[in-house]
């Protein structure tokens, strides 16, 4: 065993705290000079880790599972009230419903109606919230041979998700529509205004750029535009919500915070593909929403 003198341990123990810091310094250079490197990098990464997170994230979906009904057995009673409430009205809105598809169905013979093309879609295990260069984004586990591309669109049983930013050979990194390098283009559905959901690395996206005049209102339903080609019309993503700063934010109607599977569908939208430079964006926004105002 080499013993170093005191004047030598003291000098090493002076340079190790230089030396991390030139070292991270160089790998954030080393990230910004060669992104294709670096993405690469990353994902050969997470192409290693994912047959574990797979293997880590049964026994932790069993105990999320195991506390959400402890919680449920213990709110039983309220929740069996407001049960029978929601199936009361449901059971009112029913028959307007069921009248109002006759009559859409009858509407489109008429107009002679070419439907969407249904898409194609494959399911994803959620292994890990491995953000990678992101605040707000999701693992998947997706297995050889697949054919996820980028910008594919991430949707869970209730609402939209994100998009595929980054792909390896197993995996697969989607960024969540709360990050704030996300940028969607949405329709508020009451007033038919279209408006940008910007994320910011909350809870709850911001509502920007809507017309002037158009105020949006609280529990408004808020779905997706077909603008720049980047997502479908119609994708629900949330409602409106008001903070208490007075802000209008989306409340997302996915469970993002308990993500475990989604599907990715291929619309064979491949506009503004993420992940998107700052400027690119900014001058997409101001292109598609340059006549309108800030609220």
């Amino acid at each position: 065993m080499i013993r170093l003198s005191i004047p030598v341990r003291q000098a090493l123990a002076k340079l190790t705290l230089p030396v991390l810091i030139a070292a991270a310094f160089g790998l954030m250079l080393l990230g910004k000079a060669d992104t294709v490197l670096a993405e690469r990098a990353r994902m050969a990464v997470a192409d290693a880790l994912a047959p574990l997170y797979g293997v880590l994230a049964e026994p932790l979906a069993n105990v999320h599972r195991a506390i959400d009904n402890t919680r449920e057995m213990l709110t039983i009673y309220e929740d069996n009230t407001r049960l029978r409430e929601e199936n009361d009205r449901l059971r009112r809105w029913q028959s307007v419903a069921l009248a109002l598809d006759a009559e859409n169905t009858t509407l489109k013979a008429n107009l002679r109606w070419v439907p969407d093309p249904t898409p194609s879609y494959v399911t994803a295990r959620v292994v890990a919230d491995a953000g990678g260069v992101y605040a707000r984004a999701v693992l998947l586990s997706t297995g050889p041979n697949h054919s996820i591309v980028k910008g594919q669109i991430a949707l869970d049983d209730r609402g939209l998700v994100g998009r595929v930013t980054e792909l390896g050979a197993r995996s697969a990194r989607v960024l969540l529509l709360t990050d704030m390098n996300s940028r969607i283009p949405v329709i508020l559905e009451g007033s038919r205004a279209r408006a940008m959901l910007s994320g910011t690395n909350g809870v709850r996206p911001r509502l920007m750029f809507w017309p002037e005049g158009v105020q949006p209102i609280e529990g408004e339903r808020v779905v997706t535009s077909a603008e720049a080609n980047a997502f479908p019309a119609g994708l629900p993503v949330g409602v409106v919500h008001y903070n208490a700063s007075n802000v209008a934010e989306v409340e997302p109607l996915a469970r993002l915070d308990r993500l475990e599977v989604v599907r990715l569908f291929d619309y064979g939208m491949r506009g503004v593909l993420p992940p998107e430079s700052a400027i690119a964006r900014s001058n997409s926004e101001k292109t598609m929403f340059g006549a309108d105002k800030k609220k």
